[in-house]
Protein backbone atom coordinates (compact mmCIF):
# COMPACT_ATOMS: atom_id res chain seq x y z
CA UNK A 1 0.00 0.00 0.00
CA UNK A 2 1.57 3.31 -1.03
CA UNK A 3 1.83 6.26 1.33
CA UNK A 4 -1.33 8.36 1.24
CA UNK A 5 -3.40 5.46 -0.15
CA UNK A 6 -7.00 6.69 0.00
CA UNK A 7 -10.41 5.02 0.08
CA UNK A 8 -10.97 6.32 -3.44
CA UNK A 9 -7.67 4.71 -4.53
CA UNK A 10 -8.78 1.43 -2.98
CA UNK A 11 -12.04 1.61 -4.94
CA UNK A 12 -10.17 2.21 -8.20
CA UNK A 13 -7.90 -0.75 -7.53
CA UNK A 14 -10.94 -2.94 -6.83
CA UNK A 15 -12.53 -1.89 -10.13
CA UNK A 16 -9.28 -2.63 -11.96
CA UNK A 17 -9.24 -6.11 -10.41
CA UNK A 18 -12.89 -6.71 -11.35
CA UNK A 19 -12.30 -5.67 -14.97
CA UNK A 20 -9.15 -7.82 -15.15
CA UNK A 21 -11.30 -10.78 -14.09
CA UNK A 22 -13.86 -9.99 -16.78
CA UNK A 23 -16.50 -8.77 -14.32
CA UNK A 24 -18.44 -6.10 -16.19
CA UNK A 25 -21.51 -5.94 -13.91
CA UNK A 26 -21.77 -6.86 -10.23
CA UNK A 27 -23.68 -6.49 -7.02
CA UNK A 28 -21.26 -5.24 -4.38
CA UNK A 29 -21.39 -5.87 -0.62
CA UNK A 30 -19.22 -3.53 1.43
CA UNK A 31 -18.81 -4.05 5.18
CA UNK A 32 -17.32 -1.34 7.43
CA UNK A 33 -14.28 0.13 5.58
CA UNK A 34 -15.31 -2.07 2.66
CA UNK A 35 -18.57 -0.14 2.63
CA UNK A 36 -16.62 3.08 2.20
CA UNK A 37 -14.77 1.55 -0.74
CA UNK A 38 -18.05 0.26 -2.21
CA UNK A 39 -19.54 3.77 -2.10
CA UNK A 40 -16.77 5.10 -4.34
CA UNK A 41 -17.13 2.14 -6.72
CA UNK A 42 -20.83 3.02 -7.11
CA UNK A 43 -20.12 6.76 -7.34
CA UNK A 44 -17.32 6.60 -9.91
CA UNK A 45 -18.34 3.47 -11.85
CA UNK A 46 -22.15 3.27 -12.01
CA UNK A 47 -21.87 1.26 -15.24
CA UNK A 48 -20.60 -1.82 -13.36
CA UNK A 49 -23.05 -1.64 -10.46
CA UNK A 50 -26.15 -3.82 -10.36
CA UNK A 51 -27.00 -3.52 -6.66
CA UNK A 52 -25.15 -2.15 -3.63
CA UNK A 53 -25.23 -3.38 -0.04
CA UNK A 54 -23.68 -1.10 2.59
CA UNK A 55 -23.32 -2.84 5.95
CA UNK A 56 -22.23 -1.24 9.24
CA UNK A 57 -20.56 1.63 7.43
CA UNK A 58 -20.88 5.40 7.12
CA UNK A 59 -20.67 8.07 4.38
CA UNK A 60 -17.89 9.94 6.22
CA UNK A 61 -15.50 9.83 9.16
CA UNK A 62 -17.82 11.21 11.83
CA UNK A 63 -16.85 11.86 15.46
CA UNK A 64 -17.56 8.27 16.52
CA UNK A 65 -15.28 6.98 13.76
CA UNK A 66 -12.55 9.49 14.58
CA UNK A 67 -12.61 8.68 18.29
CA UNK A 68 -12.41 4.93 17.66
CA UNK A 69 -9.76 5.05 14.92
CA UNK A 70 -7.55 7.64 16.64
CA UNK A 71 -7.66 5.53 19.79
CA UNK A 72 -6.57 2.45 17.84
CA UNK A 73 -3.76 4.41 16.18
CA UNK A 74 -2.42 5.40 19.61
CA UNK A 75 -2.62 1.80 20.86
CA UNK A 76 -0.75 0.61 17.77
CA UNK A 77 1.90 3.32 18.18
CA UNK A 78 2.40 2.10 21.75
CA UNK A 79 2.65 -1.50 20.54
CA UNK A 80 -0.19 -2.52 22.88
CA UNK A 81 -1.75 -5.17 20.68
CA UNK A 82 -3.80 -6.84 23.42
CA UNK A 83 -5.52 -3.56 24.32
CA UNK A 84 -6.03 -2.82 20.61
CA UNK A 85 -7.71 -6.19 20.02
CA UNK A 86 -9.91 -5.98 23.12
CA UNK A 87 -10.96 -2.38 22.45
CA UNK A 88 -11.78 -3.23 18.82
CA UNK A 89 -13.91 -6.15 20.01
CA UNK A 90 -15.68 -4.04 22.63
CA UNK A 91 -16.57 -1.47 19.95
CA UNK A 92 -17.77 -4.19 17.56
CA UNK A 93 -19.79 -6.70 19.50
CA UNK A 94 -22.84 -6.73 21.75
CA UNK A 95 -22.46 -7.13 25.51
CA UNK A 96 -23.94 -10.62 25.26
CA UNK A 97 -21.37 -11.66 22.66
CA UNK A 98 -18.52 -10.16 24.69
CA UNK A 99 -19.59 -12.01 27.84
CA UNK A 100 -19.30 -15.28 25.95
CA UNK A 101 -16.06 -14.51 24.12
CA UNK A 102 -14.11 -11.81 26.00
CA UNK A 103 -11.39 -14.21 27.22
CA UNK A 104 -10.69 -15.20 23.62
CA UNK A 105 -9.51 -11.76 22.41
CA UNK A 106 -6.35 -11.36 24.57
CA UNK A 107 -5.40 -14.92 23.57
CA UNK A 108 -5.96 -14.14 19.88
CA UNK A 109 -3.88 -10.98 20.22
CA UNK A 110 -0.80 -13.02 21.12
CA UNK A 111 -1.00 -14.87 17.80
CA UNK A 112 -2.10 -12.00 15.54
CA UNK A 113 0.33 -9.21 16.36
CA UNK A 114 1.88 -8.03 13.06
CA UNK A 115 5.60 -7.45 12.61
CA UNK A 116 4.77 -3.85 11.72
CA UNK A 117 1.66 -1.67 11.93
CA UNK A 118 2.49 0.13 8.68
CA UNK A 119 -0.46 -1.35 6.76
CA UNK A 120 -2.80 -0.72 9.70
CA UNK A 121 -1.78 2.95 9.86
CA UNK A 122 -2.35 3.45 6.12
CA UNK A 123 -5.85 1.95 6.39
CA UNK A 124 -6.62 3.99 9.50
CA UNK A 125 -5.55 7.31 8.00
CA UNK A 126 -7.51 6.53 4.83
CA UNK A 127 -10.64 6.10 6.96
CA UNK A 128 -10.03 9.38 8.80
CA UNK A 129 -9.82 11.23 5.45
CA UNK A 130 -12.97 9.62 4.01
CA UNK A 131 -16.01 11.78 3.14
CA UNK A 132 -18.44 10.80 0.36
CA UNK A 133 -21.46 12.79 1.60
CA UNK A 134 -21.51 15.29 -1.26
CA UNK A 135 -21.40 12.51 -3.86
CA UNK A 136 -24.02 10.09 -2.53
CA UNK A 137 -26.58 11.31 -5.08
CA UNK A 138 -24.37 9.82 -7.80
CA UNK A 139 -25.25 6.34 -6.53
CA UNK A 140 -28.07 5.30 -8.86
CA UNK A 141 -28.39 1.55 -8.25
CA UNK A 142 -30.77 -0.06 -5.72
CA UNK A 143 -29.03 0.09 -2.33
CA UNK A 144 -29.59 -1.93 0.84
CA UNK A 145 -28.39 -0.36 4.11
CA UNK A 146 -27.80 -2.79 6.99
CA UNK A 147 -26.84 -1.45 10.42
CA UNK A 148 -26.83 -2.26 14.09
CA UNK A 149 -28.77 0.07 16.38
CA UNK A 150 -25.81 0.41 18.78
CA UNK A 151 -22.72 0.82 16.61
CA UNK A 152 -19.78 2.06 18.69
CA UNK A 153 -17.44 2.10 15.68
CA UNK A 154 -19.29 4.19 13.07
CA UNK A 155 -22.23 5.54 15.09
CA UNK A 156 -25.95 5.25 14.38
CA UNK A 157 -26.69 8.10 11.94
CA UNK A 158 -25.63 6.40 8.70
CA UNK A 159 -28.98 4.81 7.73
CA UNK A 160 -30.66 8.22 7.75
CA UNK A 161 -27.73 9.91 6.00
CA UNK A 162 -27.61 7.27 3.27
CA UNK A 163 -31.39 7.40 2.78
CA UNK A 164 -31.27 11.17 2.35
CA UNK A 165 -28.40 11.01 -0.14
CA UNK A 166 -29.13 7.90 -2.21
CA UNK A 167 -32.30 7.88 -4.29
CA UNK A 168 -33.19 4.16 -4.07
CA UNK A 169 -32.57 2.70 -0.61
CA UNK A 170 -33.95 -0.02 1.60
CA UNK A 171 -32.87 -0.04 5.26
CA UNK A 172 -32.74 -2.74 7.92
CA UNK A 173 -31.50 -2.04 11.45
CA UNK A 174 -30.73 -4.82 13.92
CA UNK A 175 -31.83 -3.86 17.42
CA UNK A 176 -29.40 -4.82 20.19
CA UNK A 177 -26.47 -5.26 17.82
CA UNK A 178 -23.64 -3.00 16.71
CA UNK A 179 -20.68 -3.04 14.34
CA UNK A 180 -20.39 -6.83 14.54
CA UNK A 181 -23.89 -7.32 13.13
CA UNK A 182 -22.49 -9.22 10.14
CA UNK A 183 -21.07 -11.79 12.58
CA UNK A 184 -23.79 -11.86 15.22
CA UNK A 185 -27.02 -11.71 13.20
CA UNK A 186 -27.82 -15.24 12.08
CA UNK A 187 -29.99 -14.00 9.19
CA UNK A 188 -27.55 -11.33 7.95
CA UNK A 189 -26.66 -13.08 4.69
CA UNK A 190 -30.20 -14.38 4.19
CA UNK A 191 -31.43 -10.77 4.15
CA UNK A 192 -28.76 -9.79 1.64
CA UNK A 193 -29.60 -12.71 -0.64
CA UNK A 194 -33.29 -11.82 -0.46
CA UNK A 195 -32.45 -8.25 -1.52
CA UNK A 196 -30.31 -9.49 -4.41
CA UNK A 197 -33.08 -11.80 -5.63
CA UNK A 198 -35.73 -9.05 -5.69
Amino acid sequence: MPQGYSIRDMAEDQVTAMKSLGITKASVLGVSQGGMIAQYIAINHPEIMDKLILAVTTPYANNVVKTAVNGWIEMAKNGDHVTLMVDTAEKMYSEQYMKKNKKMFPLMARFTKPKTYERFFKNAYAILDFDARNELSKIQCPTFIVSGADDKTVGNDAPKEFSQGIIDTKVYIYEGLGHGTFTEAKDFYDRILAFLKQ
